[in-house]
């Protein structure tokens, strides 16, 4: 997937503007899918310099004009068109388990030190990943079907930090019988 079908996505339901996109992006598809807000706003111009996306700029009082996108027909076309198309496991780089290769007795607790803190993170993002489920998915059966879409996304991100957070506590254990 290429970043330009996470903007595509984003802008099916609204017209947003650089800023909201951005903004919006953090909380929502970035996610799973991460960008800085510079690589957003450089792809927002080259998709709507391919015609996927329409610019339009709309004033506003007392602050500068601002440009909003929205999806065009073409973009449409070209999102259904990968979706439509194969998709594959991404390759993951992690340097932590390239470091793990590397485990010896002198570097073991600054390892599992480290495994702690991305326990710690994955912590964090589950807790976030729960209060949107519970917040905007509690009733799934419920929704649009683009919506469970979505739904079946967010749930796919709970049940790998789930096992993510297993494997923590057992390398986490074998670490500890290191000395």
């Amino acid at each position: 997937m290429a970043l330009s079908h996470a903007i595509m996505t984003a802008l099916l339901e609204d017209e947003l503007s650089g800023y909201e996109l951005a903004r919006d992006f953090d909380v929502s598809l970035g996610l799973f899918w991460h960008a800085s807000h510079q690589q957003i706003y450089q792809e927002l111009h080259k998709l709507a310099e391919k015609g996927w996306l329409q610019r339009e700029t709309v004033g506003q009082t007392g602050k500068p004009d601002k440009i909003v996108y929205a999806l065009t027909p073409a973009g449409q076309r070209a999102l259904e068109a990968w979706v439509l198309g194969g998709s594959r496991v991404r390759e993951g780089k992690d340097d932590l388990f390239v470091k793990l290769y590397n485990l010896s007795e002198s570097n073991a607790r600054h390892l599992a030190a480290e495994v702690e803190q991305r326990r710690e993170q994955m912590m964090q993002r589950l807790y976030l990943y729960e209060k949107i489920r519970r917040r905007h998915y509690a009733r799934p059966e419920q929704l649009s079907v683009r919506r469970r879409g979505v739904y079946l996304a967010l749930l796919g991100g709970i049940r790998h930090g789930e096992q993510f957070l297993a494997w923590c506590d057992e390398a986490l254990e074998i670490l500890a019988t290191i000395e």
